[in-house]
């Protein structure tokens, strides 16, 4: 057996060693919840960009109470910006998921969370928005709101 497989299985063990003093009653997966969501859905924010960013540029279209040459001049150059929005919203929203995966795991032990390092992500509207006790899927995010 290799020294890193020997250190892998120490540290597993280690972690369990250690959930199994805290006790289920005081830990908080609340960060690492929200750290592993981020991860995994922050890539399909950005496949779905073309979707969102339509979808958007069509209801801001369809509220403002602009002229018609106004709407039909703002339709390209407004679907541009709200792309490049929605992947640099599910760009940072990766970031966020890999800046808030350590101390995740740190807190899982204990009764504690940290605020969410990039708040958009509960607060704005989704394609996909259902919660799970592992993972809340919300996919989809309208960053611009």
């Amino acid at each position: 057996m290799s020294t890193r497989a020997r250190c892998l299985g120490l540290l597993a063990t280690g972690v369990v060693l250690l959930g199994g003093l805290a006790g289920p009653a005081s830990a908080s997966p609340a960060t690492l919840k929200r750290s592993v969501s981020n991860l995994l859905m922050g890539p399909l924010d950005v496949v779905f960009t073309p979707v969102v960013a339509a979808n958007t540029t069509y209801n801001n279209l369809r509220n403002v109470d602009d002229t018609m040459g106004v709407r039909i001049a703002y339709t390209l150059p407004g679907y541009a910006w709200n792309m490049g929005v929605q992947v640099g919203g599910g760009t940072v929203r990766v970031l966020a998921g890999v800046l808030e995966f350590l101390p995740g795991l740190g807190l899982l032990f204990f009764d504690a969370d940290l605020d969410p390092l990039f708040s958009p992500v509960d607060k704005s509207a989704a394609l996909v928005d259902y919660d799970t006790p592992p993972l809340h899927c919300k996919f989809g995010i309208t960053y611009t709101e």
